[in-house]
């Protein structure tokens, strides 16, 4: 019996070590960043997406512009905003300001507040 308590006493964990060792700075491993794929998304700064005249995506050329595109034409590739908030593609907002003069959601007096070209389309037909 006085055996087994032996291994098991040589089994036991031994004592903590009183001078345990910290990593350092220089300890610390360290990596090299080789390659980087960066990913980054955008949008516009509007609650919908979509032309509430067209229905097409805010973010692609107007449907009237993908059926007839021309380098003489390139208000399909913009967006118009209004003073009221709405946003449509330039040439859809154009069109129905041939017969009103108002928003076409709000039925507010319709301002142009600012106009920009969708990003990634160019007028190349």
């Amino acid at each position: 019996m006085s055996g087994m308590e032996v291994e098991e006493s040589k089994s036991a964990s031994p004592a903590p070590n009183p001078n345990p060792v910290v990593p350092t700075c220089k300890e610390t491993p360290t990596f090299e960043i080789r390659k980087w794929n960066a990913v980054a998304m955008w949008s516009w700064d509007i609650c919908a997406d979509t032309c509430a005249i067209c229905r097409n995506s805010l973010n692609e050329p107007s449907i009237e512009y993908q059926a007839n595109p021309s380098p003489n034409n390139s208000n399909g590739l913009s967006i118009a905003f209004g003073n009221c908030s709405h946003v449509f593609h330039l040439d859809c907002i154009q069109r129905w300001l041939k017969t009103r003069s108002v928003c076409p959601l709000c039925n507010k007096e319709w301002d142009f507040s600012k106009i920009e070209r969708i990003p990634g389309y160019s007028n190349n037909a």
